[in-house]
């Protein structure tokens, strides 16, 4: 008796999705995409969180922000904002901010980086 035997069909060939493009700059860098985070207000009766309490900005520090209870994100937000405004951005070197006459009495010095900013800003709110 012979025995039956069956082949097994070659699988089919899978088609190969082509590939997704990738966001680049102008130099052919990839760019990264990063999703934006939404961020919940606080429920009520809850104790709001370190950016949104509010503090009490000091003299030196009210002649930039106002001198109304103010939460630190909003703080950094019109710091930011007078930045701009007077151009007070190194043209060089975009990541130190050259301070005038009224930043100067906040941070302390001529120039900061954009990355110590937030801690002499933080010394101006209790």
């Amino acid at each position: 008796m012979a025995k039956n035997i069956t082949e097994k069909a070659a699988p089919a060939a899978k088609a190969k999705a082509a590939p997704k493009a990738k966001a680049t700059a102008e130099d052919g860098a990839p760019v990264i995409v990063a999703k934006a985070k939404k961020v919940a207000p606080p429920k009520e009766g809850a104790a709001p969180n370190a950016l949104q309490k509010p503090l009490q900005p000091s003299p030196e520090l009210a002649e930039v922000v106002g001198s109304a209870m103010i939460a630190r994100g909003e703080v950094v937000s019109k710091v930011w904002e007078y930045i701009k405004k007077h151009n007070l951005q190194n043209p060089e070197n975009k990541r130190e901010i050259l301070a005038d006459a009224v930043l100067k009495k906040v941070f302390g010095r001529d120039k900061v980086t954009m990355f110590e900013m937030n801690k002499y800003l933080a010394q101006h709110l209790k």
